[in-house]
């Protein structure tokens, strides 16, 4: 019995380091988050009057400037989700499938080569992406007028500002994904290709057939945190579009920052990414709900 409480007490210590970090950094400041947005919050001011659900209903009052910004936030956010997670999960299980056609002695070479660009921090990505893709000054461009095409808007114009912000996150985040892919494609087992390719199986029916199935968990995964990830964005137009042209490219949390740190209305603030949060939440579970009624429907 000493014995047990002391491996229990030692378990607890090793748990203790992370629990006071998520406590502390996590849950300490969403609750406080929750608070103040109830409140008009002002950032530099004395008094904070007490507002009830009044931040969040004029969110919801299409009447308001708050509401204005919020959903141009929104359907901004929602438009480089519907553009970036098809990328980024597809494209990682192709570089995923494509690495693990190597030889042995250059899987490691190039799982770092795509890699390496996600330990690199996004304000490089941004400078790195916008000597690429300057209208003026930009490589993209210059290499277009040696060759007699005019000079493209890449950050200045829709639907180029887009395109430049959605390349710019698959290069820089991509190969997270592809590496997660990776380690699934190693735990199929190899007698299910064996077995496939004995019934006359093409590669194309094992991929659909076998390796679909196998790695569909890990997929959903993927699909999850990408859209989480993709929900997050900000640095990324922020540094290389300023939210341009006008606010087509300005996402929710910029507009949170804005409304935090500019405004100094933080109480509102608070109350936006308390409602971003319930949307990325709400959609998670959609997307999980719906990958596992396809999963009882195939098993079916």
């Amino acid at each position: 019995m000493q014995e047990t409480k002391r491996s229990k007490f030692t378990s607890f210590l090793f748990v203790l380091p992370y629990l006071a970090v998520f406590i502390l950094f996590l849950l300490v400041p969403l609750l406080y988050g929750v608070y103040i947005s109830f409140f008009d919050w002002d950032l530099l001011g004395a008094e904070h009057p007490f507002l009830g659900f009044r931040n969040y209903a004029k969110i919801f009052d299409p009447s308001t400037y708050f509401h204005s910004v919020f959903i141009n936030g929104l359907v901004n956010t929602l438009q480089f989700v519907l553009y970036s997670v098809p990328c980024l999960v597809i494209g990682g299980l192709l570089l995923a499938l494509l690495v693990q056609q190597l030889p042995d002695k250059l899987k490691g070479l190039f799982r770092t080569l795509f890699f390496i660009s996600y330990s690199i921090s996004v304000s490089v990505i941004a400078v790195l992406w916008l000597w690429l893709l300057d209208t003026n000054s930009g490589f993209v461009n210059f290499l277009f007028s040696k060759i007699g095409l005019d000079p493209v808007g890449w950050l200045t114009e829709l639907p180029y500002a887009w395109v430049s912000i959605v390349a710019a996150t698959v290069w820089w985040t991509v190969g997270f994904n592809m590496i997660i892919f990776i380690n699934a494609l190693n735990e199929v087992p190899e007698e299910l290709y064996e077995a496939g390719s004995v019934d006359g199986a093409s590669g194309w029916q094992k991929f659909t057939s076998i390796t679909l199935p196998s790695i569909r968990p890990v997929m959903l995964f993927v699909l999850i945190t990408s859209t989480i990830a993709s929900f997050n964005i900000y640095g990324q137009p922020y540094l290389m579009t300023r939210g341009g042209p006008g606010t087509s490219t300005k996402v929710l949390l910029m507009e949170i920052v804005d409304q935090a740190f500019v405004q100094r209305k933080l109480g509102m603030a608070s109350a936006m990414a308390i409602l971003m949060s319930l949307i990325m939440i709400v959609i998670s579970i959609i997307q999980f709900r719906l990958t596992r009624d396809k999963e009882g429907a195939d098993a079916s």
